[in-house]
């Protein structure tokens, strides 16, 4: 099925592989995790109360501020909601849902690499 957990993760994977090739050594190295909602401590932590308003999230230190003296415990992680991608396709009605799905893996990237919400919104008008 297109929207299913296996679609949703190959739409991820061919958006990573499609990296320009200075940013790919360093988005491989991220673990990507498709699942159907975030978790509730993810949501607390955040101070979400409604789950669908999570499509994605990066846990994990952006390359900006790691350094070679670092021991990484965990690897960093970019989790995708498969259920809140659904509700927001619906509800926007008028994009392909692959467009979707890859642009809130390029969005949580985008903060594995260093930017915040508010430089991703100074360039990027999807969320407008």
């Amino acid at each position: 099925m297109q929207d299913d957990l296996a679609h949703f993760e190959k739409v991820a994977r061919d958006t990573v592989a499609a990296l320009p090739l200075a940013f790919r050594p360093a988005a491989e190295a991220v673990v990507v995790r498709i699942v159907e909602w975030p978790a509730p401590d993810m949501l607390a932590d955040l101070g979400i109360a409604d789950p669908s308003g999570l499509t994605g999230l990066y846990q994990g230190i952006p390359v900006t501020e790691k350094s070679v003296l670092d021991t990484a415990t965990f690897p960093d992680v970019v989790w995708i909601f498969r259920q809140p991608i659904l509700a927001e396709w619906r509800d926007r009605g008028n994009v392909a849902l692959d467009d979707l799905i890859a642009h809130v893996v390029v969005h949580e990237f985008a903060h594995h690499f260093g930017w915040s919400d508010d430089d991703i919104a100074a360039i990027d008008a999807w969320w407008t």
